[in-house]
């Protein structure tokens, strides 16, 4: 799977999972030079709390773009720290 935004490959990897419709990739096959950390979080009930990603390509912010749980609840424990994509970040 890749995930690809303006016309750049930002994450890939044969080891997503898959919940909720989202491919979660792990957190060594997102390239890191493209994600800055942001304040934003939100909830899921049962996964936990949220915590997102900038997504910088070309000098072009996508806010929010990545999100990853830091911290996952005992149900979520396979995608502790993974990340997935929405915001136009296509997945395929």
């Amino acid at each position: 799977m890749q995930a690809i935004w303006n016309d750049t490959v930002i994450a890939e990897s044969d080891a997503t999972v898959v919940i909720e419709g989202n491919h979660y990739f792990p957190p060594q096959d997102i390239k890191k030079e493209f994600f800055k950390p942001t304040e934003t979080s939100s909830i899921c009930a049962w996964k936990g709390i949220a915590s997102y990603y900038d997504v910088e390509v070309n000098n072009e912010v996508n806010k929010d773009a990545a999100w990853y749980y830091p911290e996952v609840s005992e149900l979520a424990k396979g995608i502790k720290g993974y990340v997935a994509f929405w915001k136009g970040v296509e997945v395929k």
